[in-house]
């Protein structure tokens, strides 16, 4: 059995790591990892502060095609410091992304698939990760001009912090069950209002306000698959075979603000008050 009829035969998609995760959506045979393990390209920042770094800083980048399309995948590592986003992983996701949108402008039309397992923002690096997230930012909206940028937040991490602003600029996301997103995570939303407005510790709780179902019915993500490396490889097949989405879901935020400016602030919002909001229904 091949490496990647292996990996598509394991049900979960969420317990592969990064790299398996990137050669298990990739065609046989057609993976091929940019800065590997190899070039032991590393954080020069972690090891001053006791960290023990990775060598390939916790994001793996593989070209190669899906159902015979050129593709990217930048596949985030949530194992190593929750997924966080430094200086050279950073650069490595937002070099990718730049050097397939100038493929896409010297006419091989290369899409790309994030594989978003991230808490934002490495605080180690700080005001570095930030600039490399700005630049990831900026990379996604100049390559989803020319062919789709799809996310896919699966978990167990999550997507939080400045990568979550990442995954709103997709052109499709696609999320499991068991997938997080939001802007901030919940131990900095406990931590800035108080356990009694978002007790972290309450996981039915969060997962029913930033969960990858009610992400879906809030028609913040475009596909809720189940966690199947099967489902996940053709659903993002679906979505490469129906291009670039006719309106970036980021070009509708007069539309978000109008619904969110008539949340009622004075009471803890719950679920069934989201989806409303969120689909447009009055309260």
């Amino acid at each position: 059995m091949t490496d990647s009829a292996r990996l598509l035969k394991q049900h979960s998609f969420v317990e592969l790591g990064a790299r398996q995760r990137a050669r298990a959506l990739l065609d046989e045979g057609s993976f091929r990892e940019l800065i590997d393990p190899f070039e032991r390209l590393v954080s020069p920042w972690l090891a001053k502060q006791g960290v023990v770094p990775q060598s390939d800083d916790g994001v793996v980048i593989a070209k190669g095609s899906i159902a015979g399309k050129p593709v990217v995948v930048c596949a985030i590592e949530g194992g190593f410091q929750g997924g966080s986003m430094g200086e050279v992983g950073g650069a490595k996701m937002a070099g990718a992304l730049e050097l397939a949108a100038e493929d896409n402008r010297k006419g091989i039309p290369t899409a790309a698939i994030l594989l978003l397992e991230t808490g934002g923002v490495r605080l180690q690096e700080a005001n570095l990760g930030l600039a490399a997230i700005a630049e990831i930012h900026a990379a996604i909206v100049d390559l989803r001009r020319h062919q789709p940028v799809i996310g896919v937040v699966a978990g167990s991490v999550g997507c939080f912090g400045g990568m979550s602003i990442a995954a709103g600029l997709c052109s499709y996301l696609v999320v499991t069950q068991e997938a997080r997103l939001g802007l901030n995570g919940p131990q900095v939303i406990e931590q800035e209002a108080g356990i009694e407005e978002y007790d972290s510790r309450d996981r039915p709780f969060i997962w029913s306000l930033t969960g990858g179902e009610q992400r879906f019915a809030s028609g913040l993500v475009d596909a809720y698959v189940a966690d199947d490396t099967v489902a996940i490889s053709q659903q993002i097949k679906d979505l490469l075979r129906q291009g670039r989405p006719e309106h970036e879901r980021s070009s509708r935020y007069a539309l978000f603000l109008e619904r969110l400016g008539g949340l009622d602030t004075t009471a803890q919002i719950d679920p069934a008050a989201v989806r409303s909001l969120y689909q447009g229904e009055q309260p």
